[in-house]
């Protein structure tokens, strides 16, 4: 009887994992119909078992990552309204488990989500939200690198008169790239950054690097064939 729980408990964790590497595939592709299909398949999960902060969780990365794809694809309408759809699940994982720093950061990064549609409104109502769940996160775990990405992004699109700016945004993907320097998205958004300020050899550096990390990202070959030639 324990041999038969033990590989029950060993698929169901095997089929979680395959799922979320197959979230991050479709995100990777820019593939929405993927991801849609995915977010419903979370829903169900996620209906069936209200308390689990993990399957709540599991919902809101896709909506999160929805709205990524979304916002790469130019249809901020469509960002918008998918993390703000993210935003329940996520408040669902923190109110569950308010110890795990990952579940604020994300929570915040799907207030910052919503914004862009509507910046001046988004901001108003949404910017509380994104910077102190942000916050919170990186204060439980200094170490999460993934929340100082999504600090810089939140700094990246924030005026420098409100204490954003690219330089404070660099900062940020630079911390996240001292703790992990395999996390490709931290050098996806440094080259960005890096771009917008005009320093276009460091940036298709850090692009290079980001695609070296994450090779089947489109939206990082899209942001380097945006550089200029060298």
């Amino acid at each position: 009887m324990f041999l038969r729980l033990l590989c029950i408990l060993f698929a169901s964790t095997w089929l979680a994992l395959a799922a979320g590497d197959e979230l991050l595939n479709a995100r990777d592709r820019q593939d929405s119909a993927a991801i849609q299909s995915l977010i419903s398949h979370y829903e169900r999960t996620a209906n069936q078992d209200p308390k689990s902060a993990p399957a709540q969780y599991q919902l809101a990365l896709a909506y999160s990552y929805g709205a990524e794809v979304a916002m790469e694809t130019r249809d901020k309408k469509k960002a918008e309204s998918l993390a703000e759809a993210g935003l329940a699940a996520a408040q669902k994982a923190v109110d569950e488990n308010g110890a795990n720093a990952e579940y604020h950061r994300l929570l915040g990064a799907l207030c910052g989500q919503v914004i862009p549609a509507n910046p001046i409104m988004g901001t108003l109502k949404y910017g509380p939200c994104a910077r102190d769940e942000i916050d919170k996160a990186i204060q439980m775990n200094g170490n999460l690198a993934l929340a100082y990405v999504s600090r810089g992004v939140g700094t990246y699109y924030l005026p420098p008169s409100m204490g954003g700016g690219i330089d404070a945004a660099i900062k940020d993907f630079d911390k996240a790239i001292s703790i992990n320097p395999n996390l490709a998205d931290a050098y996806l958004w440094k080259g960005i950054a890096l771009h917008k300020a005009n320093r276009n050899a460091e940036a298709r550096k850090a692009l290079q690097k980001a695609l070296d990390l994450d090779p089947q990202r489109v939206w990082t070959k899209e942001q380097l064939n945006k550089l200029p030639a060298q």
